[in-house]
């Protein structure tokens, strides 16, 4: 297999969505499993795309974690980097949706947010040889929230340093993974001075730097070379390169949102690896390359699920040539 150009660390787990939209938990009557983790979207995503990828994670030695590395596995993702563990199980996440579609976090099953595989990622058991093949290292924030799994990001972030990998953070923020949501400011922030592209959701960009300016959040912290910040049906604005501008959302019939800020992340780091970080210096490539992650993440909107639901080239493609027609 082709050694990994992008590595994703961090959680793959099971996304219990409710079948019944518009119903409080406790009235849903039955539920359908759909492999997530933003982290493990984001290299299912990339693979599919054309852009080989690699994913960074624990798993539990139970029935879900042979499914995820199994789809992971034939989704073409380098799994050199897979831990498994004895006792800790696999992560399942309860989602509601809403009648648009967007989903609301429900819990863990009845099981403390800490009681999981992917908070036990080894840092001394990560693959040095796949940082050292890499150009990129995508994190999330989630594992920041356990003791192990944040030493293992520490030492990820040595890795990539030594290697000169570019990495890239989705802050991803989900309150439910901490004990105290409110101690998760100060390792969040920590970690984004030492990244060099951040994607936030508006929400995540008002509750870190109290502004939806990318331009603004960039200028505050020389260290990144570019931010993102995506607003579901407003769109996204970012500033790349110092390259700063708005791409509007595309009209697509939206069925579930899951996964389409990770989609969306990976369609914009296949373009900079098709074309270059120093194609984000050009305004009008710069748009381009959030134009075609616009369109990857939006088309993974209009399919249940996160990794099901991800677009091909030639769909995206197809996508942006109908757009282009009008």
């Amino acid at each position: 297999m082709t050694q990994p150009r992008v590595l994703c660390l961090g959680e793959v787990l099971l996304d219990y969505l409710a079948d019944q939209p518009g119903k409080p938990m406790e009235q849903v009557m039955s539920w359908t499993a759909y492999p997530g983790g933003a982290p493990a979207n984001v290299a299912c995503a990339l693979a599919k795309l054309g852009t080989p990828s690699g994913f960074v994670g624990c798993v539990g030695s139970d029935e879900s974690g042979d499914a995820l590395v199994k789809l992971l596995l034939a989704s073409g993702v380098d799994g050199t980097g897979i831990q498994r563990h004895d006792t800790a199980p696999t992560r399942g996440v309860y989602v509601v949706r809403d009648e648009a579609g967007d989903r609301h976090f429900a819990g863990f099953g009845g099981l403390p947010s800490d009681a999981f595989a992917d908070t036990r990622l080894q840092a001394e058991a990560l693959p040095e040889d796949l940082f050292a093949n890499a150009d990129f290292l995508v994190l999330g924030t989630l594992e920041l929230a356990y003791p192990e799994s944040a030493g293992a990001i520490a030492r990820a972030l040595e890795l990539a340093e030594q290697y000169f990998v570019k990495i890239l953070v989705d802050v991803n923020w989900r309150p439910v993974f901490w004990a105290d949501p409110e101690a998760a400011r100060q390792p969040i922030h920590a970690l984004i001075k030492r990244v060099d592209f951040l994607k936030l959701s508006a929400e995540e960009a008002d509750w870190l730097f109290e502004t939806r300016d990318p331009a603004i959040i960039a200028h505050r912290l020389d260290n990144l070379e570019g931010v993102l910040i995506t607003d579901g049906d407003k769109g996204c604005a970012y500033c790349l390169s110092g390259n700063d501008g708005r791409v509007p959302a595309f009209p697509v019939e939206v069925e579930d949102t899951t996964g389409a800020g990770d989609a969306f992340v990976a369609g914009f780091l296949h373009q900079i690896c098709q074309q270059g970080i120093a194609a984000l210096a050009n305004p009008e490539l710069a748009r381009q390359i959030v134009t075609y992650a616009s369109a990857v993440g939006g088309l993974t909107t209009t399919r249940p699920g996160a990794i099901a639901a991800q677009p091909s080239p030639a769909e995206v493609g197809a996508f942006l040539y109908m757009q282009q027609q009008g």
